[in-house]
């Protein structure tokens, strides 16, 4: 149940990151929106463990997770803005 509640919560995480965050560009799909939220907790966690909110091996709740695919989604759209 560990990777497929992973790839779950991480599809949820996705689709309420792109509900918080407005405009455009989107990731579209099921693949990509589940790989935005799992992206994102990955760097909740690294981002905790390196200034100290958790230990090694604990990893972020769901809302630094959700915290987590709000920053990858600002920096997706940067990078696939249109000049």
């Amino acid at each position: 149940m560990g990777i497929l509640g992973a790839i779950l919560i991480g599809f949820v995480v996705g689709i309420l990151a792109k509900l918080i965050t407005p405009g455009d560009p989107k990731p579209r799909g099921f693949i990509l929106t589940t790989v935005l939220g799992i992206v994102g907790a990955l760097l909740a966690t690294w981002l905790g463990q390196a200034i100290g909110l958790y230990q090694s091996g604990e990893s972020a709740g769901f809302f630094g997770a959700l915290i987590g695919a709000v920053i990858i989604l600002i920096a997706w759209r940067q990078l696939a803005r249109p000049r």
